[in-house]
């Protein structure tokens, strides 16, 4: 049994992806550039949001503004709970997980929107302050597999003991990174493009949240 779970945030805990495309493609209009399909910036969240702006922007084909990435943080920060909400079922796995195993957030989302996507869904009671690792912290973001060890010796806990829960291949290359075990949540957004071929035996897949108590 896993002694210490690590979650990923959008798109493993919560559905954020049409709070995420409303507010790139409100950024892409101001500039003049062509709206995107919600499921194709969805495929680029992962990777943080200078990387998402930078890919819609691209995508749609216009030259980003100096300041495209502070305007899509603004814009996103005053939309973070209007469509956003936990994925069926991800509250009672926590209840029922909290007992048994130490939890933890790794997010390359900025702390402040994390903490507020945790407490306006009621989450951030399974998690403490401390254990909510996020992509402007002190520590690389993931792929590097730097926060997650952090978390890792913050719990006492043995990389072998360890599980991490992510929708993305970015997930995936960060708990290899850290000889930790993976868990793709095969439901989330991120999931959308994940080379399959790149898996190996003994990684687990879950179509459910509710899967993940059976782990």
């Amino acid at each position: 049994m896993f002694r210490l779970i690590v979650f990923d945030l959008d798109g493993t805990l919560v559905d954020s992806r049409k709070d995420i495309a409303d507010a790139a493609n409100r950024l892409l209009r101001d500039c003049d550039g062509d709206p995107l399909p919600d499921d194709r910036i969805g495929g680029m969240v992962g990777d943080g949001a200078a990387m998402l702006v930078a890919r819609a922007f691209a995508a749609s084909g216009v030259e980003p503004p100096a300041d495209a990435l502070e305007r899509f943080l603004a814009i996103y920060d005053r939309a973070l709970l209007n469509h956003t909400r936990a994925y069926e079922g991800i509250p009672e796995v926590l209840e029922a997980l909290a007992p048994r195993a130490a939890l933890a957030v790794l997010t390359n989302k900025p702390i402040a929107p994390t903490r507020r996507v945790l407490e306006g869904l009621g989450l951030a009671r399974f998690f403490h302050a401390d254990a909510v690792v996020a992509g402007d912290g002190p520590f690389p973001r993931k792929p590097d597999p730097a926060g997650l060890r952090h978390l890792i010796a913050r719990a006492g806990i043995s990389h072998d003991d360890t599980l991490l829960v992510g929708d993305s291949i970015i997930d995936w290359r960060t708990a290899r990174n850290a000889s930790s075990a993976v868990c793709i949540a095969r439901y989330g957004f991120g999931f959308t493009g994940f080379p399959v071929g790149e898996l190996r035996s003994g990684d687990l897949i879950v179509d459910t949240p509710r899967e993940l108590i059976g782990l």
